[in-house]
């Protein structure tokens, strides 16, 4: 891509930038969230979300350079199933081999972004510098990717890490979407399925105490990958709630 085309990209925006957001799950340097907002303003996106901690300090903005309007509009949350509960499709970052969930690349997470219309809110996922994201946490993607890296290097910092991921869409944000998906429901509507399926398959007998955080894991990889639309979520909730009457507030 030449110089010129890249000046051209600023002024173009088909994919919707402000669609996306940037989800930091408890991170633990706060020049490291200075330079993800730096790495937002680079690319053309302007949205982030903090989980695990309540207030942002001068490290942070001091690494943010011309950034801090978006550290100042940055939107905090207990939990990352609160801070994704209103996207549609949420893709959660990793420098490891995960065996219980599919992982795809880089490229592979750009282009199922294109496969969906332009109003699709879409959330990228990063963890902690140090453990990166739990199984606990990639239970809330619906897709995992990785970023291809050189084997003697074990991960990417956290901002290089968003930075790589939001260029690749900063280049190709002048494409021409044709979608080929419908609009996934939101998140909180996805895992409300989610749990109805873990309650039949604990009143099956399916679920014991031995297996249940894999069963758990492969339950959410699967339908997280499905990205269920509305229509569809309605229609296998009824008839699981057929099957078993579905009480969510056990």
């Amino acid at each position: 891509m030449t110089l010129d085309r890249v000046f051209e990209i600023r002024g173009e925006d088909k994919i919707g930038r402000s669609r996306i957001a940037v989800v930091l799950v408890s991170p633990e340097s706060q020049e490291n969230i200075g330079l993800v907002a730096r790495a937002m303003k680079n690319t053309g996106f302007s949205e982030l979300r903090i989980t695990g901690i309540s207030e942002l300090n001068e490290d942070a903005f001091r690494t943010a350079v011309h950034s801090g309007e978006i550290l100042r509009s940055a939107k905090f949350f207990p939990t990352l199933k609160e801070a994704v509960a209103d996207c549609n499709l949420v893709f959660g970052s990793t420098a490891r081999r995960r065996e219980k969930f599919q992982v795809i690349s880089l490229d592979q997470a750009i282009e199922t972004i294109f496969r969906y219309p332009p109003e699709t809110k879409i959330a990228l996922v990063f963890g902690p510098e140090r453990t990166g994201l739990s199984s606990e946490d990639l239970e809330m993607a619906n897709f995992v990717y990785s970023i291809p890296q050189a084997s003697s290097q074990p991960s990417y910092n956290l901002a290089a890490a968003v930075l790589l991921t939001l260029y690749q869409l900063f280049i190709r944000s002048a494409e021409i979407i044709n979608p080929k998906e419908e609009q996934p429901a939101t998140r909180a509507d996805q895992e409300e399925l989610i749990q109805v399926v873990l309650r039949k398959l604990r009143e099956a007998g399916f679920i014991n105490d031995q297996n249940k955080a894999h069963i758990s894991n492969k339950v959410h990889d699967l339908f997280g990958r499905m990205a269920l639309t509305d229509k569809d979520r309605k229609f296998l909730t009824a008839i699981l709630t057929r099957i078993l009457p579905y009480q969510p507030n056990d």
